[in-house]
């Protein structure tokens, strides 16, 4: 099991736009793909590559709004209201998988689990845990 942790606000995987020379990824995609990279590099340096089938589990911590209430807050801190704004889940999921694969994992068409879930926190946050399952 291989567990860590990308600490600032999630980023969505943005889509592709059409520039004059092409196509290319949004800027603050590829930053945050990078930090995920980094993140899992840091603590995961000299470990090979995963090569079986792969439950992943990716915690999203968003940042609360300053305009809430103190009631509202309180909820959210407790996980009573979680985050259902944008960025919508599926995408924030293809930016983690996207940017660990041929870096945590050979391709992420290994992965045959996926749990994600989106909360509100002070400290903005992805936590992820990769499993290998037995194959």
């Amino acid at each position: 099991m291989r567990e860590f942790v990308i600490y600032g606000q999630p980023v969505a995987k943005g889509r592709p736009r059409l520039g004059k020379w092409g196509t290319y990824t949004p800027p603050k995609t590829i930053e945050y793909e990078n930090l995920v990279k980094l993140s899992y590099i840091e603590k995961f340096r000299n470990e090979p590559l995963l090569e079986n089938q792969l439950k992943i589990s990716i915690k999203f911590y968003f940042q609360i709004p300053k305009s809430v209430s103190k009631k509202k807050k309180q909820a959210m801190l407790e996980g009573k209201i979680m985050h259902d704004k944008r960025p919508d889940l599926d995408n924030c999921i293809k930016s983690i998988t996207d940017a660990l694969n041929g870096i945590a994992y050979k391709d992420d068409n290994q992965i045959v689990q996926i749990h994600a879930c989106k909360f509100y926190s002070e400290e903005p946050r992805t936590e992820v845990c990769i499993e290998e399952l037995e194959g």
